[in-house]
């Protein structure tokens, strides 16, 4: 059974910055996608990156792109975003997910179908 475990939210202020981490288990695929999402109260859930552990080829949505990166090679098991200059905006469910068919890029984001719980991201003005 795959499991996916983020950890890392918090409180933070706005310029700051936090790094969330998904453990993933119970998997034996060596080559898979993680995404990252997140949810804001009272908005559609949004996509926000993905490495494919094979190549570790990442992509990004305009949102984020430029303050939020995925370490490379840091997908084997586990895989992080990194998010600096953090804004109030920026507050929400921040979710994990996995995809183990072969997708990458975005449509790892479309198509990623095993899902963490998520961890609270929370910045202040």
């Amino acid at each position: 059974q795959v499991l996916l475990v983020e950890s890392g939210g918090g409180s933070v202020q706005s310029g700051g910055s936090l790094r969330l981490s998904c453990a993933a288990s119970g998997h034996t695929v060596s080559n898979y996608c993680m995404a990252w999402f997140r949810q804001a109260p009272g908005k559609e859930r949004e996509g926000l990156a993905s490495i494919y552990t094979g190549d570790d080829t990442t992509y990004y949505t305009d949102s984020v792109k430029g303050r939020f990166t995925i370490p490379r090679a840091s997908a084997k098991k586990t895989s992080y975003l990194q998010m600096n200059n953090l804004k109030p905006e920026d507050t929400a469910l921040y979710y994990c997910a996995a995809d183990f068919r072969g997708y990458y890029g975005f449509n790892c984001l479309r198509k990623a179908n095993f899902w963490g719980r998520g961890t609270q991201v929370t910045v202040s003005s």
